[in-house]
């Protein structure tokens, strides 16, 4: 592998960081009931811990419900105790074979402590962004210590991984400021 090849992979990876912070960023919410937001949440399955996507219908009743429809009898019960006990801040209201599940109103409160959640989910990628960094530089030291590259080309090298690094995390701390925004608009 030449260098050329760690910088491209290195910056996919970055991309791939960023494409999981946006998805994670999607499941903190804004007041809005979403389906999505159920997605981090796992049930256990006859041994096997399932997304609540895969052991129910989750779809939308009203701007302000979202509706979980076990396939199961007996999932109901786990289900509800899953999203209660997920970090999530949601209490389930189980009607028959239907659980309800409404979005409380957001107090600003909350959304203060929405934005610690954003800020933390930013600072794990952006860790996630340096430490990608960190291997790429020291896949490149493997190839100057292999005398496959010169000290010159493993300092240009630096340079472009940190060019391509703060890039990213440029791109992550908008995303921030955005959902932030976003989460404090009433």
């Amino acid at each position: 592998m030449d260098i050329a090849e760690i910088r491209k992979t290195a910056e996919a990876k970055m991309d791939q960081s960023i494409l999981a912070f946006k998805g994670n960023l999607t499941k903190i919410r804004t007041g809005r009931a979403n389906p999505a937001l159920l997605d981090s949440v796992h049930v256990d399955y006859y041994g096997a811990s399932l997304p609540i996507s895969q052991v129910a219908n989750v779809s939308l009743l009203d701007a302000r419900t979202i509706s979980i429809q076990p396939w199961e009898k007996g999932m109901g019960a786990k289900i509800e105790k899953a999203i209660r006990e997920s970090d999530l801040g949601l209490n389930p209201a189980s009607m028959g074979d239907l659980i309800r599940v409404p979005m409380p109103t957001m107090t600003e409160e909350r959304r203060k402590e929405l934005t610690k959640v954003v800020r933390n989910e930013g600072e794990s990628a952006k860790v996630a962004v340096r430490n990608l960094r960190r291997d790429a530089n020291e896949a490149v030291k493997k190839l100057v210590k292999d005398k496959l590259a010169s000290e010159d080309d493993h300092k240009r090298a630096e340079v472009d991984i940190q060019k391509v690094t703060d890039r990213h995390i440029a791109s992550i701390d908008q995303l921030v400021v955005a959902k932030e925004h976003d989460l404090m608009a009433v």
